[in-house]
């Protein structure tokens, strides 16, 4: 059987200390919940909050990537082919690595959390880490 490291198990609150990315554009604000920054390897979350127009940057990564919609409505754009695809509490969304995407919110906003899986490391190279 392979030797495996015994896991660490981090309670971690969105609402403390998580720094915020530059991908949104309007109202609103992204914070990373988790990245290698605070010791993650395989897998981010971000959390990302519109206000009514906001939208984030058209994001691309080397990796699949998958958000679910906590609360509001919006739609995920392919911003390649401008194709949207509507979202709603609840929802689940899956971009297959190197697909170019945006989140946009509706009248109301929406708020997400996910991210790429493994990490984008040009998405969060410059955040430092927090590890300790």
């Amino acid at each position: 059987m392979a030797d495996i490291q015994s896991p660490r198990v981090r309670v971690i609150d969105s609402a403390v200390g998580c720094p915020e990315i530059p991908i949104v554009r309007g109202e609103g604000n992204a914070k990373l919940v988790l990245s290698p920054h605070n010791g993650a390897s395989f897998r981010s979350f971000q959390l990302v909050s519109l206000g009514s127009g906001a939208c984030t940057i058209e994001l691309r990564h080397p990796s699949d990537a998958a958000y679910y919609v906590i609360e509001g409505e919006g739609a995920i754009v392919d911003a390649t082919t401008g194709v949207r695809f509507d979202l709603a509490e609840g929802h689940m969304v899956h971009i297959d690595a190197g697909d170019r995407y945006r989140i946009e919110a509706g009248a109301a906003g929406i708020n997400v959390i996910g991210g790429p899986c493994p990490p984008d490391q040009d998405l969060y190279g410059g955040i430092t880490s927090d590890k300790g």
